[in-house]
């Protein structure tokens, strides 16, 4: 019996791919390479089903005789191996990011005599409005606390944007852009201290309470799919620590970033010219223990944010704590630095990358802003965070339309700086 190859990422299924299953099984028996998450990841969002998932799903379609993982998006890897008499695949390639891999396809199997058999597109039929559809319904606390684990298991980085509203989290939700043809978005929010206090009008001191930005947090929720790391400056002490990690994780918030200072929080970017005090490695181990066994579930990561860069204490100790944080359970680790180059951070990550049991390793790259995500992803880290930027942009801009009106007597000057009223209607769904 001939054989047919079908690639499919097996996520949103709909009559469209039963279509092309029942036209490949017209030509032979049916092997279906289900698309990992990583491979899925590499051009688009992240699935909703994990692999496993997807599998389980193909395995039990009609006209399935045998399903395999495809672990990137090439398809090259499998057709070598499987040698498919056939490959069928919708007709919707032949432009577009997967143009590339359409001609891959149709020049590999050529060596051994097989074909592509193209299937028409199913008209009424779009993944586009389906996701669309999916992230209006929204998620579960539980859906949402395990996306960013999988995020980082399946991209080569994640990329995270400091949400201090809700309005922010729809922009972070929607943003897409095109990167050397990928589409590109964010995968994650980040929940920062300094942004939550600043729009308080409140210095950076740990001045708000939990509870004050556990409601930011829940309002943004309620308009967002998207997974959120919480800033949660030196965690306080051990047993208020515990207290913190059992309600983010109860409001499905991913993970807790702490940092390892004591006393009156001080932002990090002053470094020495304002006292700071690191805590000792004994002490901040203990947090992190005390953190991990206030857990429930295996999925809420606490991520240990190292300062020793920062105060000068130098990179090895730096690299002393990631070890003694990792051992003490720590889910990954954030190195800061508050140089105008990337260049300690570069030599941090080279010498992190030997540890054996390495955890992810995150950066945020506010000081040194030249580098990109890719070089960062590249050096070994797996989770870049834009801490502060979408606050600092609001500011300027509010603060001149507002010093226009009082200048011009009028607001005609501003209708450049401000958005359409009509485009603010539309914003958010439900206005009209």
């Amino acid at each position: 019996m001939k054989t047919v190859y079908v690639g499919m990422s097996a996520d949103l299924l709909h009559p469209g791919h039963i279509n092309i299953l029942q036209e490949a099984s017209k030509y032979g028996k049916v092997i279906v390479g289900v698309l990992t998450d990583s491979a899925i990841a590499s051009y688009k969002r992240l699935p909703y089903l994990t692999y496993d998932q997807r599998k389980t799903v193909v395995e039990n379609i009609q006209h399935v005789s045998e399903v395999v993982p495809q672990e990137t998006l090439d398809y090259r890897p499998n057709l070598k191996n499987l040698r498919p008499d056939f490959v069928v695949h919708g007709d919707d390639w032949k432009t577009g990011v997967q143009a590339k891999t359409r001609s891959q396809v149709i020049n590999t199997i050529s060596e051994w005599g097989g074909e592509l058999i193209e299937v028409a597109y199913t008209p009424g039929i779009s993944s586009t409005q389906i996701h669309g559809s999916i992230k209006e319904i929204g998620t579960t606390p539980d859906v949402r606390m395990k996306r960013l684990r999988r995020l980082i298991n399946a991209k080569q980085i994640v990329r995270v944007l400091e949400a201090h509203s809700p309005l922010c989290g729809l922009i972070i939700e929607h943003a897409e852009a095109e990167n050397n043809g990928t589409s590109v978005e964010f995968d994650a929010m980040w929940s920062s201290s300094l942004t939550d206090s600043t729009i308080k009008g409140k210095p950076d001191i740990e001045a708000l309470d939990l509870t004050t930005r556990l409601q930011n947090i829940n309002e943004t929720f309620e308009v967002t799919t998207k997974p959120m790391i919480f800033d949660a400056d030196t965690g306080g002490i051990p047993e208020h620590f515990s207290f913190t990690v059992k309600n983010l994780e109860r409001v499905g918030v991913s993970a807790v970033i702490i940092e390892d200072k004591t006393g009156l929080k001080k932002n990090s970017l002053f470094g020495n010219e304002v006292a700071q005090h690191q805590d000792s490695i004994e002490n901040f181990c203990h947090k992190i223990k005390v953190g991990k066994n206030s857990q429930v579930t295996d999925e809420f990561m606490i991520i240990a944010r190292i300062e020793s860069l920062i105060l000068e204490k130098g990179m090895d100790d730096a690299l002393t704590r990631a070890k003694a944080y990792i051992e003490a359970g720590a889910d990954g680790i954030m190195i800061h630095s508050r140089q105008k180059t990337p260049d300690e951070v570069f030599a941090f990550c080279n010498k992190y990358n030997q540890i054996e049991n390495r955890v992810p390793l995150v950066a945020v790259p506010t000081s040194y802003n030249s580098i990109t995500d890719t070089e960062l992803a590249e050096a070994g880290v797996n989770v870049v965070i834009y801490a502060n930027h979408l606050l600092r942009a609001s500011f300027p801009s509010m603060r001149e339309v507002a010093y226009s009106i009082l200048k011009h007597g009028r607001s005609l000057e501003t209708s450049d700086k401000c958005m359409n009223i009509k485009d603010i209607l539309d914003l958010i769904p439900g206005t009209r």
